[in-house]
């Protein structure tokens, strides 16, 4: 276990370094080329995947009590595939089983496993992507780095958060206190770090690996043991990645069911009964405000979450008219506004805003924009790649039912792949409406404000009111861009400016960006800061006279 640590130190001395310098740098990459993850992985890849489907999934070793599985890609095929599953007091038992010897191992132990584990998992991205884009609906290039080469970058940044705080503090000291005439008090200290207990990581339909490998390294890291409770419709990547944690562990000499998998049924879901469990000590979640809120309530343990928000985007001016549109044109499209960064509103002036094509009146802004949509979705097999599908089919429901909040600017239709739908732009007026709260999927609205300072002032509230993830803002006077970070900053809401290139207000860098600040009702949680590992451990001191 100790070489494992030798072997991979290296690679979490880069990762502590970018850490601090929040430079670019990832060691998994992003690009699905045979060049990097050799010429026959992306057969090997798609291979893999086709045999799982209509299979019994195998994890040895794991409690069985019974099968489950009821996945149906969004593309169309039901995967078939079924999962050992059992009662969560089955499950709370082998984990607890397995506490005292994952918290026993050495720090150097676990995470020299655990950077074993995330090397073998890069590994098989081309496996992940396939599973990813099968069970969220994301297009296989999104799925590939989502599902793959970023999850592990974001599961490494926890890793090593997790290594720095554990490794923070001295372990054993001399203390040595001065007497003047008389002899110095001297007391031998031993901390001990003790973990919280068993953690539960709940895991989304759209991101299963991105949003749950940071409480799930987090946790193994400092010693928990984790039971893993995936979106019904999303087992499998998660699957995939509970059985490499296993069988690394089995392999470095930690228990086994340090790493449990709690598959469940669409309506039969266990994450109520694992959640309230006395013996549940964490809990990272992602999803609904509604539901984290039940977690709260009738929960015991620390809960780390990623809820519901309103992104907003304020247009205010800008020195490129048709880079601002290609670029909101992508970030409203990308995976059909189905992550939890995707822009939803849209505060304009409403007289509109100067541009370094002349005055643009809110309408020419709302058409800029639509026609860039259209250009971008022009041809299919793009759209396809671009959109993916819609992964739950009550996102339909909310694109029928918004076309009625307002003026239709530019309506959804489909790509032709899949079940899926393209964005719906709609003009609202108003203080109150369906604007102030977050609509999931491919629905923005479009807000004429009396001003640019309205703009920004509704945008910023409406973060602080109902939380947001990202906010974008389109300013050509630097005196307002100063304005507006202040207000955004008090929101609590990460704010980019001006992108007009190949960066999006969608995209978060793991080592670099801290995706959520924690600061506002979207989550309370920030990955992957200090305050998302330390809650996880506790140090607990035995201290003596030194014998003389």
């Amino acid at each position: 276990m100790t070489d494992l640590f030798t072997r991979h130190l290296p690679l979490l001395e880069s990762a502590l370094k970018a850490l601090e310098t929040r430079e670019f740098w990832t060691p998994f990459p992003e690009v699905p080329s045979g060049k990097i993850y050799g010429e026959t992985a992306k057969d090997e890849g798609e291979s893999t995947y086709a045999a799982l489907l209509g299979t019994a999934f195998d994890l040895p070793g794991h409690p069985e009590e019974g099968r489950v599985g009821a996945e149906v890609s969004p593309w169309g095929p039901a995967l078939g595939i079924t999962y050992p599953a059992a009662t969560p007091e089955t499950l709370i038992a082998a984990s607890g089983a397995a506490a005292p010897g994952l918290a026993e191992a050495s720090v150097e132990a676990r995470t020299g496993a655990l950077l074993e584990a995330l090397m073998r998992l890069n590994r098989m991205s081309f496996l992940l992507g396939h599973a990813t884009m099968h069970t969220t609906g994301q297009a296989f290039a999104m799925a590939f780095q989502a599902g793959g080469p970023h999850a592990q970058d974001r599961g490494l940044e926890a890793l090593a958060m997790a290594y720095s705080e554990l490794t923070r503090s001295a372990r054993d000291a001399v203390w040595e206190k001065p007497q003047g005439r008389h002899a110095p008090l001297v007391i031998e200290k031993h901390w001990t770090l003790v973990p919280r207990g068993i953690a539960l990581t709940v895991g989304c339909n759209t991101f299963p690996t991105w949003n749950g490998y940071p409480g799930i390294f987090a946790s193994l890291a400092t010693g928990n043991p984790v039971i893993v409770k995936p979106h019904p419709r999303a087992i499998l990547p998660l699957a995939l990645t509970v059985r490499v944690l296993r069988e690394v562990f089995a392999e470095a000499g930690l228990p086994q069911d340090a790493v449990l998998l709690a598959a469940d049924a669409p309506g039969a879901e266990i994450t109520k009964e694992l959640a309230t469990h006395e013996r549940v000590a964490l809990i990272d979640y992602t999803g609904s405000t509604a539901f984290a809120d039940w977690i709260r309530t009738n929960s015991r343990a620390q809960v780390f979450t990623e809820e519901a928000g309103v992104n907003s985007v304020t247009i205010t001016g800008t020195s490129d008219f048709a880079g601002m549109c290609a670029n909101l044109a992508f970030s409203l499209s990308l995976y059909s506004g189905q992550m939890c960064t995707s822009p939803q509103n849209l505060y304009i002036p409403r007289d509109g805003i100067e541009t370094d094509k002349g005055h643009k009146s809110f309408d020419e802004v709302a058409s800029g924009v639509t026609a860039a949509i259209d250009a971008l979705l022009s041809d299919p097999d793009r759209a396809a790649g671009v959109c993916g599908t819609i992964v739950n089919p009550a996102t339909l429901e909310r694109i029928s039912a918004a076309r009625g909040a307002g003026r239709v600017v530019r309506d959804s239709g489909q790509t032709g792949h899949g079940r899926s739908a393209t964005p719906l732009l709609v003009a609202v007026e108003g203080e109150d409406g369906p604007q102030n709260d977050e609509c999931f999927g491919p629905v923005s609205f479009l807000v004429p404000c009396d001003s640019a300072e309205e703009a920004i002032a509704r945008a910023a509230g409406i973060a602080r009111r109902k939380g947001a993830i990202t906010a974008a803002l389109y300013a050509t006077d630097d005196a307002l861009v100063a304005r507006a970070a202040r207000a955004f900053a008090q929101a609590g809401v990460n704010l980019s400016v001006n992108l007009t290139g190949n960066i999006y207000v969608n995209q978060s860098a793991a080592f670099s960006d801290f995706h959520v600040t924690g600061a506002n009702p979207a989550g309370n949680a920030s990955l992957t800061d200090s305050a998302f590992v330390a809650p996880r451990f506790r140090r607990v001191m035995i201290r003596w006279p030194k014998a003389a």
